[in-house]
């Protein structure tokens, strides 16, 4: 089976900014490596290689960003924390 067609850069940029998410880090390196994935052609494999590591590193200086946001980075899904805000018109809300 082939897999599934990937946005291009272009179509990716669009959706997360109508979406509202061009602001979340994560969602930033998703279209980073769009972008380098089209440009693969025109780049040396040294160049290339530079650029995936350099992604790589910024990625990893996010550190477990995700803690606490599963639902939100994983699935789409937000849900405010409970703990920190309530949710709007339950008890709690003030």
């Amino acid at each position: 089976m082939a897999p599934a067609p990937q946005p291009s850069s272009a179509e990716l940029a669009r959706y997360l900014e109508q979406r509202g998410e061009l602001s979340k880090p994560w969602m930033l390196q998703m279209l980073r490596l769009s972008k380098l994935k089209e440009a693969r052609d025109q780049m040396t494999p040294e160049s290339y290689l530079k650029s995936i590591e350099e992604a790589h590193a910024d990625l990893m200086r996010l550190g477990e960003f995700w803690k606490g946001r599963e639902e939100e980075v994983f699935n789409g899904d937000y849900r405010p924390n409970s703990v920190i805000e309530p949710l709007p018109g339950s008890p709690e809300d003030r």
